[in-house]
């Protein structure tokens, strides 16, 4: 399903600049075409300030559909329209790259990536994913630190697609369950706590290319 007149789309800008990439805003859609899409200048709801664009910024939108499906998409500022009011014209997704998510369903895959992880300034460990989801994972570790239910964990994932590219996923993730296993290591399950929509979407992104390649055996 493609986006249409009148609904608002969540952006963030695929920046560089970490605290810029953070930054969520919202527009309305003013038109569709059969090229692009028109939408009102993005404003972020937290101060009310305006986002002042650039031809071949490149944005990770979601929008809402029935049933709270998230649909997410990038897409690219072509432009923009002078009218009574200032408009910005960005790059129309074509229906099969949008990624639809339905809330509390997200899809768990099998995965080993690296994984790094601070309970505190003194506490840190590296681990191995064995799996993930969009909406937390299970990993694998050795070491000293004790974590318990409800312990709250700084994270960096690494994830690593088939074009190899990588990405790092900063999150915050709440321990569900510690278990130790025979060989001495021990499992923690946790939920995405803290993570940016565009974040999640990248895990989610990797999970449905992990799923296409474990039919594919």
């Amino acid at each position: 399903m493609l986006p249409k007149i009148n609904q608002i789309l969540n952006i963030q800008i695929n920046s560089i600049d970490e605290e810029e990439a953070r930054q969520e805003y919202k527009a309305r859609i003013s038109d569709v075409t059969d090229d692009y899409i028109q939408m009102e200048v993005p404003m972020n709801e937290k101060n009310g300030r305006l986002k002042r664009l650039y031809a071949g910024d490149e944005l990770s939108i979601f929008f809402l559909t029935e049933g709270g499906v998230k649909n997410y998409f990038t897409s690219t500022v072509l432009g923009f329209q002078e009218e009574v009011i200032r408009t910005v014209l960005i790059r129309k997704p074509k229906p099969e790259s949008i990624t639809k998510i339905q809330r509390r369903s997200f899809l768990r895959v099998p995965a080993e990536l690296e994984i790094a992880a601070a309970l505190s300034d003194q506490i840190r460990f590296l681990g191995m994913t064995d799996d993930v989801s969009g909406g937390g994972l299970s990993m694998l570790y050795e070491g000293e630190a004790v974590l318990s239910n409800e312990s709250a964990l700084s994270c960096w994932l690494l994830l690593s697609y088939k074009t190899g590219k990588v990405d790092h996923v900063p999150f915050k993730g709440e321990v569900v369950r510690v278990k130790t296993l025979d060989n001495g290591k021990r499992q923690i399950m946790m939920r995405f706590l803290e993570i940016t929509d565009k974040d999640r979407q990248k895990v989610v992104r990797y999970c449905f290319e992990r799923q296409l390649d474990i039919r594919k055996v």
